[in-house]
């Protein structure tokens, strides 16, 4: 029999194009082939974990969608409802490493994915699972993907899932002002991530409980780097119910956990890695605490590497981590 998946991650993912040093594109002769997007990040991370992670987005009729496909169906993750345009494009990014960091240059205008809507709302596939997993990039790369998003995550067109949002701004993509609309979206999904920084750069908010204040319903993630990451547990499923009926009321952090010492090889890949981690927690009925430390874990895995998900990831080393008291993790390095 085969099983439904626990998290269906939907969203465009792209042949990533990527140095094999940190030599910057310009001067690089050599480019490794790879496969890359926020969603399928996430589920290639939870099928890593033992989860069942599905994505569901569009490729090209090409050889770059051929390779997508291949890529995630070899890491476990079930492609069973990606489906392939013979019109349009597979969208493409390039890496560039410098010494601020990895630059990203995506040719993704008019890809296949662009082409999302609404129609995938009927997807058995999506009302099955247990937690539906979108980001603010599908929201940003045309107006039937903004309706897609808003289906789900508003007007909870799929009944019965989770609906996990990670707020995940990217202002190249964005040809209107994204604050509102990704406020929006947060405030009407279940689960929510976004990192202190674009809260910032968004709406103006400099502290965890800052950004809580605003979005106050869903249980809230709060990613600030290296400091650490902060959780606020919500109030359950919502859609379209407003939670501004009653008025705000300051509300303590569920936990916080300090990020352990790692290494940097690349920043690309780690927010999507967190989010799985956490999910994945959540899949097993962790305490929110443990969820942090997973997602913590899962990043640093990603960030010592140039990939945009992390290599395997042992499962009796992760839990050897989760057992540790708050002293030993506040020690760890990775």
């Amino acid at each position: 029999m085969h099983l439904p998946p626990d998290v269906v991650c939907v969203g465009e993912t792209m042949a990533v194009l990527s140095p094999p040093t940190a030599t910057p594109l310009d001067r690089q002769t050599h480019l490794a082939l790879t496969v890359g997007g926020a969603e399928s990040n996430v589920a290639c991370t939870l099928a890593a974990l033992g989860h069942r992670a599905a994505w569901v987005g569009r490729v090209g009729a090409d050889p770059l969608g051929r390779r997508v496909l291949a890529d995630l169906a070899a890491r476990g993750v079930d492609i069973s409802s990606a489906e392939t345009d013979t019109d349009r494009p597979t969208g493409v990014y390039f890496k560039d490493p410098g010494e601020e960091g990895t630059g990203t240059y995506y040719y993704r205008r008019d890809s296949a994915a662009t082409a999302m809507s609404t129609a995938l709302t009927a997807l058995p596939l999506l009302e099955n699972a247990r937690i539906l997993h979108l980001t603010g990039i599908t929201a940003a790369l045309s107006d039937t993907c903004a309706e897609l998003v808003e289906a789900v995550v508003l007007h909870r067109k799929v009944p019965g899932p989770l609906i996990s949002f990670d707020v995940n701004h990217r202002p190249a993509l964005w040809r209107t002002d994204a604050a509102p609309a990704l406020l929006t979206l947060a405030r009407a999904a279940d689960l929510v991530f976004v990192g202190r920084d674009e809260a910032e750069t968004l709406w103006n908010t400099g502290t965890a409980d800052e950004i809580r204040a605003l979005i106050p319903g869903p249980t809230l993630v709060v990613k600030d780097a290296s400091h650490g990451a902060t959780v606020y547990e919500g109030e359950g499923v919502t859609g379209d119910e407003t939670r501004t009926s009653t008025p705000y009321v300051p509300q303590e952090p569920t936990a916080f956990v300090p990020a352990p010492a790692a290494r940097v090889v690349e920043r690309v890949g780690a927010g999507d890695a967190f989010a799985a981690g956490y999910l994945a927690a959540h899949l097993e009925s962790r305490a929110p605490a443990d969820a942090l430390r997973l997602g913590h874990l899962a990043a640093a895995a990603t960030l010592a590497t140039r990939a945009d998900v992390p290599p395997p990831l042992t499962r009796t080393t992760l839990d050897d981590h989760l057992a540790l008291d708050d002293a030993a993790w506040s020690a760890l390095t990775l």
